[in-house]
């Protein structure tokens, strides 16, 4: 993923001028369907639950997401955290009650 190219520059740019909850909201509903915002909150979700290492049972029975080793959400959020050079922060800002991964 090339983050320095000017289109995902723009998408970052349009994220962190999002001051409020409504938005967001009206910025994810503008960007995806009903479904992929359902899909990237579940996401979401694993990412929170791997940062707490809650084991893979726990987080597909949370989530609906498969943990299986042949392309299940759970696994693929973990090789691409452990890829990307990962680090966890004290940060609370986007994690309430846990550590923050953000990346080096």
């Amino acid at each position: 993923m090339n983050w320095k190219s000017i289109i995902n520059k723009s998408l970052i740019k349009a994220i962190l001028a999002i001051k409020t909850a409504n938005e967001a909201r009206r910025f994810l509903r503008d960007l995806m369907t009903e479904k992929e915002i359902g899909e990237f909150a579940r996401r979401l979700k694993v990412a929170e639950m791997l940062t707490e290492k809650v084991p893979y049972s726990i987080i597909e029975n949370e989530t609906g997401l498969s943990s299986d080793c042949s392309g299940g959400k759970v696994a693929q959020r973990k090789r691409w955290w452990l890829q990307n050079n990962y680090q966890k922060t004290s940060s609370s800002q986007f994690y309430p009650n846990t550590e923050r991964v953000v990346l080096m």
